[in-house]
């Protein structure tokens, strides 16, 4: 290892290694791997938390907005910590999804109209007109 550093946001290690044999150097990052709750789904299953699940989602609602993969990080590690810090062994994914609507409304207004689209189940433009006045007048 030549160098280790901690990340710009104070979640990963950075170390800087040089091969042996070779001596190409390349860079590796270690995350601490923390324990997060199950997720209870809507019909009742459980399942194990899945960043990558998330992190799909939300690129999937701010597919060509003007959001770069550094703040949709951010914003996934922002969810993650809300979570983390309720202290329970499991959480609803309805909890993870209203926290996540709220982390992208003050992100991207029309990715977090995708996301709610999809979350909330719209069925037409009247979803989407309440959904607009929600975060336009919130209560």
């Amino acid at each position: 290892m030549i160098d280790s550093r901690l990340g710009r946001d104070g979640n990963e290690i950075r170390r800087r290694r040089e091969c042996l044999a070779c001596e190409r150097r390349f860079t590796t990052r270690e995350r601490v791997e923390e324990v997060f709750p199950k997720i209870v789904k809507r019909d009742e299953r459980r399942e194990d938390y899945q960043r990558q699940k998330l992190l799909a989602a939300v690129q999937k609602a701010c597919e060509k907005r003007p959001v770069s993969a550094e703040a949709l990080d951010q914003l996934v590690d922002r969810v993650e910590r809300h979570v983390q810090e309720l202290g329970e062994k499991e959480v609803t994914s309805g909890l993870i999804g209203q926290r996540m609507m709220a982390e992208l409304v003050g992100l991207d207004h029309l990715a977090a109209a995708r996301y709610a689209s999809v979350f909330l189940d719209f069925q037409g433009a009247e979803d989407y007109r309440r959904f607009f006045e929600s975060i336009e007048h919130p209560k």
